[in-house]
């Protein structure tokens, strides 16, 4: 298989922190230099949250535009994803960030279950993300927990919510929610293919040790693939995992097993459709 495969690095996320692996990049330099090694390592997207000073998600826009900036520096060409994810803000304080303009944010449609709360996507919150990612320029990541979030987003595309084909994302793993399970998965991808054609780009995460499992799936079957530290802080039971480089070399590998290039960053511009830039 000859088909370029994105690798995406989620550096940080809302949760993990440096007691569950020191590497957890947390102050905008960490994630900068963290970012950076992964970008060398073969990733081209960079899914990023960001925390305060006290090390608690947060969405504000400010530490966001100072990420986003030091990125476009050091990783020239990486796809800056900015996460609208509920854990860091609520109600419409998720979407302070896309006046920033970055290539690409997440956006999920629909709510679902998570270890010990909901993950609450109203549909009006929803409608305005998808809205202000219009209005900025901005691709969606939909982040799809369940299969009706692959049929929200096909329906918000065919009405307009949303522009372009969307890059759907298949999240498994996360406790509550939908399980690791190959069958689920393989359906998944036939319904990308049957609503948005069968060229459509996806990518899957897996949460924890399901990380490489997805990993190895996504990229076995002509998909993209998600890493970092983000989903999973080790990499086997006795080892943490040193950096979120790490976790990306060991997605690159998978790619060499199955005869799959890793994407450039120019490739990856264009299999998303993206705006192109300067390096």
């Amino acid at each position: 298989m000859t088909k370029p495969c994105i690798i995406c690095v989620a550096i940080t996320g809302s949760l993990p922190t440096k007691d569950n692996n020191p590497a957890v990049p947390i102050t905008v330099a960490e994630q900068i230099e963290s970012t950076h090694e992964a970008f060398e390592a073969g990733a081209t997207i960079a899914h990023c949250h960001v925390r305060d000073d006290a090390g608690k998600p947060t969405s504000d826009p400010e530490r966001f535009a100072a990420l986003k900036q030091g990125l476009e520096k050091h990783c020239p060409g990486m796809i800056v994803q900015l996460s609208t994810g509920g854990r860091s803000g609520a109600g419409r304080e998720r979407g302070g960030m896309l006046r920033l303009s970055p290539d690409m944010a997440s956006l999920a449609v629909g709510s679902n279950n998570f270890p010990t709360r909901v993950y609450e996507n109203a549909p009006d919150l929803v409608d305005f993300l998808a809205a202000e990612m219009i209005a900025h320029d901005v691709k969606p990541e939909i982040e799809a927990f369940d299969l009706s979030h692959i049929l929200q987003a096909a329906a918000m595309h065919k009405d307009g919510r949303i522009k372009d084909t969307p890059y759907v994302q298949f999240v498994m793993g996360v406790k509550n929610a939908m399980p690791v399970d190959r069958d689920v998965f393989d359906y998944y991808i036939h319904t990308v293919k049957r609503l948005f054609g069968e060229d459509a780009p996806w990518c899957a995460a897996g949460i924890g040790s399901n990380q490489i499992v997805l990993n190895e799936w996504a990229i076995s079957s002509g998909g993209h693939a998600r890493t970092g530290l983000e989903d999973n802080v080790r990499l086997d039971r006795e080892r943490l995992a040193p950096s979120n480089a790490a976790l990306v070399r060991r997605a690159v590998e998978l790619c060499e097993k199955y005869e799959r290039p890793v994407a450039s960053w120019q490739q990856a511009r264009n299999i998303l459709g993206l705006r192109e830039v300067a390096a």
